[in-house]
């Protein structure tokens, strides 16, 4: 979770990309988001864009706002949607919550420091968690081992370990998490990637750690993810809720 502001008196334009994890923002200062993404144009106050959603377009005018990064064996209960219906779209939260975002925008605006927003928000999701169905256990340690090995995985491999097929692995994980298990594990491999890259590694050393056939692998795979070449990418502020979230314009927490 992260919180951030953008002060200012004119819009600043960023970009959100791929994350292995559901994005979730909170806008509380009355300053509505403009969102411009492959589903066309949206303006919401609020936001939730699924596991694989594409790089999108975010225009903000002295916003502040709240970001939670959702693990996508939670997800579905938190959002209250399967994350296959989600998919990598990016839709308002209060077509989500409904009237129940408009009132935590309201208690968020009226906290007065950003403990105080961020225990609101542990609140919130806390109260929505056990109303949802979880993941099937396979599919959670599916996911689970995918992650800790940074997305160098066979499927087949992992279907094997939990006892089903290679079809069975694949239809179930791309119900409930909404990707397949080797887009998951390309995600999670990017996501390795091009932190490594915003870190000052050369693309060869990346490229070879992280398990790329060769840089032009990883050159296509950035591609892919974030529609711009590496020497662009890794300048992204958007890149994860940590301290280089937002290197620029906003107050990371």
């Amino acid at each position: 979770m992260a919180g951030f502001r953008i002060r200012g008196d004119s819009p600043v334009v960023l970009r959100a990309i791929p994350h292995p994890a559901v994005t979730v923002a909170v806008e509380f200062g009355d300053r509505p988001f403009d969102i411009h993404g492959a589903g066309g144009r949206m303006r919401s106050e609020s936001l939730a864009a699924g596991l694989a959603f594409g790089a999108f377009q975010v225009r903000a005018e002295g916003v502040e706002c709240v970001q939670i990064r959702l693990s996508p064996l939670v997800a579905h209960p938190v959002l209250g949607l399967p994350l296959a219906e989600l998919r990598g779209n990016v839709v308002a939260l209060d077509d989500l919550w409904g009237r129940d975002t408009a009132r935590l925008r309201e208690r968020l605006h009226h906290a007065r420091t950003w403990r105080e927003r961020f225990a609101l928000i542990d609140t919130e999701l806390s109260t929505r968690l056990p109303a949802g169905r979880p993941v099937d256990p396979e599919v959670a340690w599916a996911w689970r081992r995918i992650v800790a090995g940074h997305g160098r995985v066979r499927v087949t491999d992992l279907a094997a370990r939990t006892g089903w097929s290679r079809q069975r692995m694949w239809s179930r994980f791309g119900s409930q998490l909404g990707l397949t298990p080797k887009r998951a594990a390309m995600l999670v491999r990017f996501d390795q990637a091009i932190h490594r890259l915003a870190r000052g590694h050369t693309p060869a050393r990346v490229a070879a750690d992280c398990g790329y056939a060769d840089q032009s692998h990883l050159h296509h795979d950035v591609r892919a993810f974030t529609g711009t070449p590496p020497t662009a990418a890794v300048n992204e502020p958007w890149l994860a809720a940590d301290d280089t979230a937002w290197p620029v314009h906003g107050g990371a927490v």
